[in-house]
C-alpha cells in the first residue's frame, strides 16, 4: 500500500496538535465558513433541482442523526420527463466521452502514438492497455455515471481520485451541497472543501482509533455499542499546497489534503477541544476533479441545462397536478344534493343506492354534479403537457442521441456509418465536449499516470522514450466521425481498385496497399499489433520471393530431367540413343 500514497501524516491524539497543525486548522476553518457564506445562494437554488429532478443527491442526506431525513423525498415529482431527459443526456454525455467500450484516450510521444509499429508504439500500446484495465477493474466507470449525471442536472461535479491497495485507484462521488469549490488566479477550479457526515465507526476505521478525538475515542470504546452508530461531521479540504513550510507539508507536493472532526453544523468544533487533524497529506496531482458544464463568469460553479429545464419542469409538475385534480373530478365529481339528504345516509360507491321521498312525483335528481354536464378536457391538457415534456427532452439534448428513431436504417448499415450519424448529431455539444477534456478528464488521466508510476505498474520504457513528454489526447465521438469519413474513403478507394484491376491489372500499381493499409488501421483505432512493421514486411517478402525462386529452380530441374528422360528413348542408329550421340559429340 504504501508504493501507492503519495504522502500521508496522521496527528496522533488530535487533542494536542502542533504548531503548524493549528496554523493550518484555523485557516481552513475560516475558509470554509468563508466559502459558505458566499456560496449559500448556489445551495438554495440548486436545492430545487434536487427537489424537481435528482432528490437523492443533495445535502440534505449529510444531516447527522436525523432518522427521517430520507422521507420528504420526492413530494415534487408527479411527472418524471425531467429526470428520465436528464439520465439520457447524461448517459449521452457518457456514451461520448468515456464509454468502455471504446477508445477514448490514447498517449503519445512527440509524433508517435500508440497506433503505429515502433517499439515506443508498443509501449504506449500497453500503458493504455494497463490503464484500460484500472478503468474497468476499479468503479470508476460508475463513478463517472454518476459525475455526468451531477453535470447536466446542478452544472458542476466532483470527482475525487485516492490510490486503493487492491484496484489501484477509488473514485467517490460527493453529493451537490455538501461541498464548496473555489477557482485559482487562472480561473481553475482547484480548491476544494466539503463537510459530510461518518459514524463513529467509520471513522476509526478510516482514520484509526489514535487520530480521533477524545470524544470520538470514548463513544467506540463503549462496551454496549451504541455510540459505533452515532454520526459526527467530518470537514475535508484539497487544496493548492501554498505556504508549505508554514503548514508543515513538503514543498515538492502542489496539493494538499486534511480531514478534520467539525464538530457542529455551526459552531467549530463544538464540544471538543480537538485542534489536530484526523489526515493531513500531499498529492503530486490533483485528486479532486471539478468539472463545470458551462462558465458563468468569474464564479466557480457552472450553469447547468438543468437550470435551463426547470421552468418547464415547474410547469409540467403544475400541469400534471391539474389534470389529475380533473381526472379526479370527472371520476368522483364535487356533488350539490336535495336539502332532504342533509344527516340521512347517502352512498356515492359504484351500484349503491341512495333512497329520497316523492323522487318521482316532483322529477327532482335529488343529486347531481356541481358543475352539471360539464367535464374538464383532459384531452387539451394531455397534449399541452405533451408540448412541455417536448420542451424539456429539447433542452436535455435528448433529440441529439435518439439516432436509431430520427434516421431510416437499412440492414447493410456499417459501424462506421452509424459512428459518423451519431458524432454529427453531437456537433452541438462540441464546446462542452472541450471544457470536460480540459478541466476534468486531463487531470483524471494525470492522476491515474501518477498512482501507477508510483505503484511500479507500468512496463520499462525503450530508451528512445527518454526525454520525451508523454502527451494525451482524446477520442470524442466527433473525431471519430471524422476519421470514419477518411475511412470510408479509403474504402472506397480499394473498390474502384478492385473494380479496374479486372479490366487492367496495372491498375493496382497506383495504390500504396502497405501504406493505405496502415492509415487506415490507424483512423480505426486498431493495435499496432495488427500491421507489420517495414522490416519485417521485408524479410516476409524477401523469403517469399526465395522460395519462389526455389520452387522456379525445381521445376526448371524437373523439365530437363524429363527431357533427358526422353532423350534416352530415341534411337539415332548405330546402337546409340540421342543422349549418348550428343555426348560423343555427334
Amino acid at each position: 500500500m504504501n508504493a501507492l500514497v503519495d504522502w500521508r501524516q496522521y496527528s496522533r491524539n488530535t487533542d494536542f496538535a502542533s504548531e503548524q497543525d493549528q496554523r493550518l486548522r484555523s485557516f481552513q476553518q475560516g475558509r470554509l465558513l468563508g466559502l459558505r457564506n458566499n456560496r449559500y445562494s448556489w445551495w438554495t437554488h440548486c436545492r430545487e433541482l434536487a427537489d424537481y429532478i435528482l432528490p437523492r443527491r443533495y445535502k440534505w442526506l449529510i444531516t447527522p442523526n436525523q432518522m427521517n431525513r430520507g422521507s420528504p423525498i420526492n413530494q415534487h415529482i408527479l411527472d418524471s420527463t425531467g429526470t428520465l431527459s436528464a439520465r439520457n443526456l447524461a448517459a449521452g454525455m457518457f456514451s461520448g466521452t468515456c464509454s468502455p467500450t471504446r477508445k477514448w484516450v490514447g498517449l503519445h510521444a512527440g509524433h508517435i502514438d500508440s497506433t503505429q509499429t515502433s517499439p515506443i508504439s508498443l509501449w504506449l500500446a500497453e500503458c493504455e492497455r494497463l490503464m484500460y484495465l484500472i478503468f474497468a477493474e476499479s468503479n470508476f466507470y460508475t463513478a463517472m455515471a454518476v459525475f455526468m449525471f451531477d453535470l447536466v442536472v446542478f452544472g458542476t461535479a466532483v470527482l475525487l481520485i485516492y490510490e486503493d491497495f487492491d484496484n489501484v485507484i477509488n473514485c467517490i462521488n460527493p453529493c451537490f451541497g455538501e461541498y464548496y469549490v473555489d477557482i485559482d488566479g487562472k480561473y481553475r477550479p482547484v480548491i476544494f472543501y466539503r463537510e459530510f457526515t461518518y459514524t463513529i465507526s467509520q471513522t476509526v476505521d478510516e482514520f484509526g482509533w489514535e487520530n480521533c478525538s477524545s470524544m470520538i475515542q470514548q463513544f467506540y470504546d463503549r462496551r454496549d455499542g451504541a455510540g459505533l452508530t452515532r454520526e459526527v461531521i467530518i470537514a475535508h479540504a484539497i487544496e493548492p499546497n501554498t505556504d508549505p513550510e508554514k503548514y508543515g507539508i513538503p514543498k515538492h507536493f502542489k496539493y494538499r489534503e486534511t480531514y478534520w472532526e467539525w464538530g457542529g453544523a455551526t459552531n467549530p468544533q463544538s464540544g471538543t477541544s480537538s485542534r489536530g487533524f484526523l489526515r493531513k497529506r500531499g498529492f503530486n496531482e490533483r485528486a479532486a476533479i471539478i468539472g463545470r458544464w458551462d462558465l458563468v463568469g468569474n464564479d466557480p460553479y457552472g450553469r447547468s441545462v438543468g437550470m435551463d429545464a426547470l421552468p418547464d419542469i415547474k410547469q409540467l409538475q403544475q400541469e400534471t397536478r391539474r389534470k389529475a385534480q380533473g381526472i379526479d373530478k370527472g371520476i368522483n365529481p364535487p356533488l350539490v344534493a336535495d336539502v332532504q339528504l342533509k344527516n340521512q345516509p347517502a352512498s356515492l360507491l359504484p351500484g349503491g343506492i341512495t333512497f329520497l321521498q316523492g323522487m318521482m312525483s316532483t322529477g327532482n335528481d335529488g343529486m347531481k354534479p356541481a358543475y352539471g354536464n360539464w367535464k374538464p378536457d383532459i384531452s387539451a391538457i394531455t397534449a399541452d403537457l405533451e408540448e412541455v415534456r417536448k420542451r424539456i427532452r429539447d433542452t436535455f439534448f435528448n433529440n441529439l442521441f435518439n439516432v436509431a428513431s430520427q434516421f431510416e436504417t437499412r440492414s447493410n448499415i456499417t459501424a462506421v456509418e452509424w459512428d459518423m450519424r451519431k458524432a454529427e448529431s453531437l456537433i452541438m455539444l462540441g464546446p462542452v465536449f472541450q471544457r470536460l477534456y480540459n478541466e476534468v478528464f486531463t487531470p483524471i488521466i494525470d492522476r491515474v499516470w501518477g498512482i501507477m508510476v508510483r505503484a511500479n505498474i507500468l512496463p520499462p520504457p525503450p530508451p528512445e522514450v527518454a526525454g520525451k513528454n508523454i502527451d494525451v489526447k482524446f477520442s470524442s465521438l466527433l473525431e471519430i466521425s471524422q476519421n470514419a469519413a477518411q475511412a470510408g474513403s479509403i474504402e472506397r478507394m480499394f473498390q474502384i481498385t478492385g473494380q479496374l484491376a479486372g479490366i487492367d491489372p496495372a491498375a493496382v500499381d497506383n495504390l500504396d496497399i502497405d501504406m493505405a493499409l496502415g492509415i487506415y488501421s490507424s483512423l480505426l483505432n486498431n493495435s499496432p499489433r495488427i500491421i507489420r512493421s517495414p522490416a519485417q514486411l521485408t524479410q516476409i517478402r524477401q523469403a517469399r520471393q526465395q522460395q519462389k525462386q526455389a520452387e522456379q529452380q525445381a521445376v526448371q530441374m524437373e523439365a530437363l530431367t524429363k527431357a533427358g528422360a526422353n532423350a534416352s528413348q530415341i534411337d539415332v542408329g548405330g546402337g546409340q540413343n540421342l543422349v549418348q550421340r550428343m555426348v560423343a559429340g555427334g
